[in-house]
């Protein structure tokens, strides 16, 4: 191998590649990035054997085709410290990897391309194409309510459901849930429910900008791929079925609240303070024309505090886990949010009053 590039080229991917390559690898060749070097392209892959992201870069000069990983991390690092607009000289000689820039010399360790895990072409079954904006804000909208090392395995990704009306997102951690949607024309005839994991939602996210550029996922029977850009994204999917979200939706509430999101959301990070550390209880008080907020913890401090709002309906009051709530008014736009209320010991469902493309569902908390 030996080639030419510039720096900008080869930072702009390996800094997004760097994101799915994990620290701490049982296999050493994980911990590294694979380099092709072909057909006037320098291909670069990382993976963490669950997720795969494939970056293809044209703009290079390769006077020697191979192909060989680096460790990533060294590698990025090495690049990123040259000065913009560098040319970087790229050789491998003896088994090592010389990355030459002016003065600057530095001799990298390699393991052989055959040691880096592919992962396994499999016949595609849904493709859907989207503007990247769309994808990015289904995800945003939806990805903070994921699980995190749930037992209930399932839980620990979100849901990706195409049927014909087009693609919803889903995520719950059993005490939230957030959905959103956009209209497609997907062209699917029988509704699939694929799984893709935290990790895979996370790194896809990053790779998305919010623009009308397309972007295309294509769904398998046991993963999904992406095409951003230059970047081709790869996930496993998990296999196990979502929990039936629909009914987890409450219908039956009679008990209508509509707030200034902003507004709403500074009474509640001002009482979140003083809540308690570990379970960020708040209780809320809905009068006619007026939310109160209170909260305590432990060492016996407490906050208070108001809000005009609209509500005409009898008291009500309720608790919930603060952040749950906080997170919801971050993922939504609208100036003005309506929560939808039923009794003390029923789930709320926040939404948008102006969009109505997202919602969210919040259970309540004993206090």
């Amino acid at each position: 191998m030996k080639l030419t590039i510039t720096r900008e080229a080869l930072v702009t991917s390996l800094q997004m590649i760097s994101g799915v390559v994990e620290k701490r690898q049982t296999m050493p060749v994980l911990a590294n990035v694979l380099l092709d070097a072909r057909d006037g392209k320098l291909v670069i892959t990382g993976t963490n054997m669950e997720v795969e992201l494939v970056a293809e870069i044209s703009d290079v000069n390769i006077e020697h085709e191979s192909r060989i990983t680096v460790p990533a991390k060294k590698f990025t690092d090495i690049c990123r410290a040259l000065p913009e607009g560098a040319a970087i000289g790229i050789e491998l000689k003896d088994g090592r990897l010389n990355v030459r820039y002016g003065s600057s010399h530095f001799i990298l360790s390699t393991l052989p391309a055959e040691h880096f895990p592919n992962v396994e072409e499999e016949p595609e079954s849904v493709k859907v194409t989207l503007p990247q904006r769309e994808l990015k804000r289904l995800i945003d909208a939806t990805a903070f309510a994921m699980a995190q090392q749930d037992v209930r395995y399932y839980l620990n990704g979100m849901l990706m459901e195409l049927d014909e009306q087009g693609l919803r997102t889903v995520a719950t951690d059993g005490h939230r849930l957030a959905l959103a949607n956009v209209s497609l024309q997907t062209g699917v005839s029988e509704k699939r429910q694929p799984i893709v994991p935290r990790k895979g939602i996370l790194e896809l996210g990053r790779l998305l900008n919010d623009t009308d550029e397309s972007c295309t996922l294509v769904f398998g029977d046991n993963h999904v791929r992406a095409s951003v850009g230059h970047f081709t994204f790869t996930s496993k999917l998990i296999d196990g079925k979502f929990p039936d979200y629909q009914r987890v939706i409450p219908r039956s509430g009679d008990k209508v609240m509509l707030a200034d999101r902003v507004l709403l959301k500074g009474v509640l990070s001002r009482a979140s303070i003083l809540s308690h550390e570990s379970i960020r209880g708040v209780r809320l008080q809905f009068e006619e024309g007026l939310l109160k907020v209170f909260a305590n913890n432990p060492d016996q401090e407490e906050a208070e505090d108001s809000l005009e709002v609209e509500y005409p309906h009898e008291a009500l009051q309720i608790g919930f886990n603060v952040g749950y709530l906080i997170d919801v008014l971050n993922a939504l736009d609208d100036e003005q949010v309506k929560v939808t209320l039923s009794n003390a010991n029923s789930s709320a469902l926040v939404e948008g009053v102006d969009t109505r493309d997202a919602v969210y569902v919040v259970m309540p908390m004993r206090l």
